[in-house]
């Protein structure tokens, strides 16, 4: 079931200033859409923990936020960054063994359940120089109807290719390993907005993020931890506490977990090589270490 939950606030100040004068814009998932009733504050709670949604810390990304629930998972849609803010999804052991024996496939679609002023068209992406970057992925997607709802816009964020096909995916690679590993996990994918400079694409104005990252919460081993990847043309990625991504980046994944799960990060695999990058190096150890200099950095 595709729905969608208005949600008026005071904003957020990170995105409001950076957008100013402009709108973003993110891609997704090729299946018709029906209209659908606006829904509770806690739609789809099947994909958080406790069932909250993940939370808007800072209260200047409010404005223009739309909640969108698909079948494998939900979506915080912005009209000014005209993308995600998040992507939340509940993997099983289950789930991601019937992804891996899916077909790969999906045709990129405009999302028609947003405001007209606040979605990305296919047209912002072309000849930008950037990919549309899944933040749920169409390899954790179930079944075809899922797999074609992770490609709409709502879902996207502009990704340099050396990033989409090379590290990132091996983020997801290695994640959907550990689901099936653990048996469940819990995940909130978003982009970063760091520096004064930040890029738009399109007519629309998609706004570009300095990175991506990955929130990732095992019940099993009682942990939490974020990747956290540069959006550039040599990306590197480091891990870091949920903690740190809520002082930096305004958004708490896992508002329903306790503070002392989220101050320190756990061990995350390390990123399987890309089938899509050769030359994509398999590296010994992401363990949790100091950050935000090196996120300023850009």
């Amino acid at each position: 079931m595709l729905e969608r939950w208005r949600l008026y606030g005071i904003g957020w100040a990170v995105l409001a200033l950076l957008a100013a004068g402009g709108s973003g814009i993110h891609e997704a998932a090729a299946t018709v859409l029906q209209p659908a009733a606006p829904v509770a504050p806690y739609a789809c709670p099947q994909f958080f923990p406790g069932g909250v949604a993940p939370s808007l810390v800072n209260p200047k990304l409010a404005p223009r936020t739309t909640l969108l629930c698909n079948d494998a998972y939900a979506v915080m849609a912005s009209g000014i960054s005209h993308g995600p803010l998040w992507s939340a999804e509940h993997p099983t052991a289950a789930s991601i063994a019937a992804a891996r024996r899916l077909r790969r496939d999906g045709e990129f679609a405009a999302d028609d359940r947003l405001p007209a002023a606040d979605r990305a068209q296919l047209s912002d992406y072309r000849n930008s120089g950037y990919d549309r970057g899944h933040m749920s992925p169409s390899g954790d997607m179930p079944d075809p109807e899922a797999q074609g709802q992770s490609f709409l816009l709502s879902n996207m964020v502009p990704q340099r290719a050396e990033l989409n096909r090379g590290i990132w995916e091996g983020v997801e690679e290695a994640v959907r390993d550990l689901a099936q590993r653990q048996g469940e996990l819990f995940l909130v994918t978003g982009p970063a907005f760091r520096g004064r400079s930040l890029k738009r694409i399109g007519g629309d104005g998609v706004l570009v993020p300095s990175s991506t990252w990955k929130a990732v919460y095992d019940p099993r081993a009682g942990g939490t931890g974020v990747y956290v990847c540069k959006n550039n043309t040599r990306p590197t990625c480091k891990v870091l506490s949920v903690a740190a991504l809520i002082r930096v980046v305004g958004i708490d994944p896992f508002p329903f977990l306790p503070d002392s799960l989220k101050q320190v990060a756990m061990v995350l695999p390390t990123p399987d090589p890309s089938p899509y990058e050769p030359r994509a190096r398999r590296r010994r150890g992401h363990k949790p270490q100091s950050w935000l200099d090196w996120l300023l950095q850009g």
